[in-house]
């Protein structure tokens, strides 16, 4: 049974090891944002959700509901999604459906969610799909080569704040490291584009952020190092974390989240390349997997 319209947000992975506030990838794990009448599993939301403000912000009118599968607070861009949802939602309803295929409309709510965001790589990649690169306000979608399987890694008890893990970083960095990073980052590009597989190990490696994250979540470097040994091809913490993501052959995907620590759940998912879109809205309580204030 449908019950009006809804805008379909996915989850997304930042940084990518060295694409600090650059590199984000849209995840096959989703949430939804809708007005009208409430499905099953589906919450109302005040007027502090992340969904509501940006919503608002772009004036939308009434009230939203909200259903997601995407872990608060884990480093899979759970307030990007919210953003980019409920600014699309405020697009849709002033401009239609297809206003989320326009350009201008796009940009809109980019604009908002990255300003909420403070930086663009999550609502990026939720809006657009696939893997972007997000820099001035503009989003370049990187061709892939491959659609490798996504293994995460989340613990079952922590939690990042990403305002809070941005205080342990350094306001500046030396010429080495900046210069370490730019080669790392244009190697995932390029590894990525050219269906490289060998260069991502080398390209995911980072001096910017990483190591001062890891040393708060030392389970998730762990998780890290257990999936590289396993035969994936590259790891890096999930935003600022404490989930681990990595890239690996589809085929061997099972056996490898299978030897992720114990103290932590893994999910085998895929690259999303349609990013944020208007669909139906199925009034079925197995629609989605859980429910996400």
């Amino acid at each position: 049974m449908t019950s009006g319209w809804a805008v379909r947000v996915p989850a997304s992975s930042a940084n990518l090891g060295a694409g600090f506030d650059v590199l984000g990838m849209a995840l096959a794990l989703h949430a939804e944002v809708g007005c009208g009448p409430m499905p099953g599993r589906a919450l109302a939301i005040d007027a502090r959700h992340p969904a509501t403000v940006a919503f608002r912000q772009l004036g939308g009118v009434g009230d939203l509901w909200f259903r997601s599968s995407i872990p608060m607070g884990r480093g899979l861009g759970f307030s990007g999604a919210a953003r980019v949802g409920g600014a699309a939602a405020a697009v849709v309803q002033r401009l239609g459906p297809s206003s989320l295929d326009d350009a201008d409309g796009r940009s809109q709510v980019l604009a908002v969610a990255s300003e909420l965001e403070r930086h663009a790589d999550n609502a990026a990649a939720s809006l657009y799909g696939g893997l972007v690169v997000a820099a001035a306000g503009t989003v370049t979608r990187v061709p892939m080569a491959f659609d490798p399987a996504v293994v995460v890694w989340i613990p079952d008890d922590t939690t990042t704040s990403t305002e809070q893990s941005r205080t342990a970083l350094a306001d500046q960095v030396s010429r080495a490291d900046a210069v370490f990073n730019l080669g790392r980052v244009a190697m995932f590009v390029a590894a990525c584009a050219n269906g490289d597989a060998a260069a991502l190990r080398s390209a995911t490696q980072d001096r910017l952020h990483q190591s001062g994250r890891l040393s708060h979540v030392p389970r998730s470097a762990e998780a890290m190092r257990a999936g590289l040994d396993a035969g994936a091809w590259a790891s890096w913490l999930s935003g600022s974390g404490p989930t681990v993501a990595m890239f690996c052959e589809s085929s061997r995907a099972d056996e490898i989240a299978a030897r992720l620590p114990d103290l932590g759940h893994t999910k085998v998912l895929r690259i999303d390349h349609e990013g944020a879109t208007v669909t139906a809205v199925v009034d079925e309580s197995e629609s989605v997997d859980d429910a996400t204030s």
